[in-house]
């Protein structure tokens, strides 16, 4: 072979080699231009999910925050305007047969009969959210000053509900407050909203024996987030002898900023005094640290008023309520 012929064959082996090397760029680019959108558009699906899950979150936040704030501002009002904002609120006075309407009055001397006196204030310290990894810390505080309250819990973290035996052990009252707590799901409908109850109210049977027979709304009855005419709901409620209970005391634990120790302690017993029945909200979710560390200032300044009585909630508490059934 010449040199001539020797040196085309090194001209087509290298073109060969350029055109081939060029081909695997064309595909790599090619490749290239086809998953980097699909990636992005994958990794902008997740970032998505996580910010609707964090905007939903947000909403169940700033709705509990809002009726939080409606039931506290309703605690510093007087017992006379109380009577002028019972349509919109409705929040305790012991009941007499002068305040009552007509077809209640024969019920006012038993109500009366509950209450220790007129002068002692009735105080229920409830917490919601929970079981969490604070509720234990609640319950050893609420043990070390002899101390029931009432907890409201859920069923969305099921590695906290062992903590319902001891909740019930220790002489706690349990309540319901949705097992999911997803706002979404719990007040889309009617239906919706039984499944959970009932799936809560199974799964307290099955871990401390208890019936619970006492509710309170996410949000409160007052909420404006529910697609379902609360009416109905209470009606539900109703039907199934079920009580649910509101607050008229908030610790503001719940509120968008996150509240100090010493707010918490003021919050719930600067306002104690402008009720006969005081029904005070708190959380005990694991971010309410503050709350845990407040609990003991909060018993102890409640128990040096001579005039205040710490209880559970029982079928015999007086209830309140934000929204009632429209007769």
């Amino acid at each position: 072979m010449s040199e001539q012929e020797s040196a085309d064959v090194v001209q087509k082996q290298q073109r060969k080699r350029r055109v081939q090397s060029f081909k695997r760029l064309i595909v790599v680019f090619l490749l290239i231009a086809i998953l980097f959108p699909t990636i992005l558009c994958m990794i902008l699906f997740v970032k998505l999910s996580r910010v609707d899950k964090q905007l939903e979150a947000l909403r169940a936040q700033q709705t509990e925050t809002d009726v939080t704030q409606e039931g506290f501002a309703a605690a510093v009002l007087s017992e006379k305007d109380v009577g002028q904002h019972a349509a919109d609120v409705t929040v305790d006075m012991i009941p007499t047969e002068g305040n009552l309407p007509e077809n209640e009055a024969a019920d006012a001397h038993a109500l009366r009969a509950d209450t220790v006196s007129a002068n002692t204030i009735k105080v229920y310290l409830t917490f919601d959210d929970g079981p969490s990894g604070n509720t234990g810390a609640i319950l050893d505080i609420l043990k070390e000053y002899q101390v029931k309250a009432t907890f409201f819990v859920t069923g969305k973290s099921e590695e906290y509900t062992p903590l319902y035996q001891r909740i019930v052990e220790e002489g706690h009252t349990i309540g319901m407050h949705s097992y999911s707590h997803k706002y979404r799901e719990i007040y889309q409908s009617v239906d919706s909203f039984r499944e959970d109850l009932y799936r809560l109210q199974d799964l307290i049977y099955e871990r401390c024996g208890v019936v619970s027979t006492i509710y309170r709304f996410p949000g409160g009855s007052s909420n404006t987030v529910s697609k379902v005419d609360m009416q109905e709901l209470i009606a539900f409620l109703n039907d199934e002898d079920i009580s649910y209970y509101d607050w008229n005391v908030s610790s503001l634990d719940a509120s968008g900023r996150s509240q100090s120790v010493s707010d918490i302690v003021e919050n719930v017993t600067g306002n104690i005094r402008s009720f006969h029945t005081a029904i005070v909200l708190m959380h005990d979710a694991n971010d309410k640290t503050t709350t845990v560390e407040a609990l003991p200032m909060i018993i102890e300044r409640l128990q040096a008023m001579d005039n205040v009585e710490l209880l559970p909630i029982t079928e015999n508490t007086v209830k309140i309520q934000h929204t009632t059934l429209e007769k």
